[in-house]
């Protein structure tokens, strides 16, 4: 490891399991001091930390609903008592498969509120901390932002908008802090458990890629860290695909 991000202090949304875990686990790798939050599953997230730990890295895990602005808030003060804030990765987010015709709104507003509430109420304090100073903001979107899928409206309308947000947030924020945004492909995590996801929508997910393979959460979490680092000084209000070729925008 190149220790790209030695005495950086990042903040990772959701980071106890699948894409998250493994942007947590790079960073720690690269030098980072690396705070995440979780929802719930208190005890995987105490196992993460103590596994990372025992790998070396200088990891804190503690407990918000990024969609709640009260936590939020509280979130980011645990983070101050840390140092300041150079990195934040928007990673928590949800997942719903549903008909329109099916959907409440109860559900439209739930995945509205994690994954563009949240990632606006995170993003806002982190920019609040780095504006002026420097920093990386890294907010997690979808290769479904741009094709959109049936049965999945919500979800794919709520990362567009936050494709919207990290643009936006590039202009009001340059030069002192880069807002980039990654939008995976079809990746190896329980979010592809959701419903009818069975072992043949796998296989037909992977002959729609062009290297004809399910992607793994360390090769979005190897781009993490090249946004987080010094190789990405160039690069702004961009949304980076690793997806195996599924979306060419």
């Amino acid at each position: 490891m190149s220790r790209q991000l030695e005495g950086k202090l990042a903040l990772v949304t959701g980071g106890s399991r699948g894409i998250g875990l493994a942007i947590v686990r790079a960073f720690a790798a690269e030098g980072a001091r690396v705070v995440f939050s979780y929802r719930s599953g208190a005890r995987e997230s105490s196992e993460a930390v103590a596994a990372l730990r025992a790998e070396g890295g200088d990891v804190h895990a503690f407990q918000a609903d990024v969609a709640n602005e009260v936590e939020v808030l509280a979130l980011f003060r645990e983070v101050d008592r840390l140092g300041e804030l150079d990195i934040l990765v928007n990673n928590a987010g949800v997942i719903q498969e549903k008909p329109l015709l099916e959907t409440s709104a109860a559900d439209f507003d739930w995945v509205m509120g994690v994954n563009v509430r949240g990632q606006f109420l995170c993003g806002r304090e982190a920019l609040r901390r780095m504006a002026g100073r420097g920093g990386r903001l890294i907010n997690m979107t979808s290769d479904l932002s741009y094709s959109g899928r049936e049965d999945f409206s919500p979800y794919c309308a709520s990362k567009a908008a936050v494709n919207a947000l990290t643009r936006s947030w590039a202009r009001e924020f340059a030069p002192q802090v880069l807002v980039n945004g990654i939008a995976p492909g079809p990746i190896d995590t329980d979010m592809l458990d959701v419903e009818h996801m069975t072992p043949e929508w796998r296989r037909k997910e992977e002959a729609l890629t062009v290297l004809k393979r399910i992607g793994r959460p360390e090769e979005v979490a190897s781009l993490a860290v090249f946004l987080a680092g010094p190789g990405s000084s160039y690069l702004t209000g961009q949304i980076v695909g690793p997806n195996g070729g599924s979306v060419m925008p």
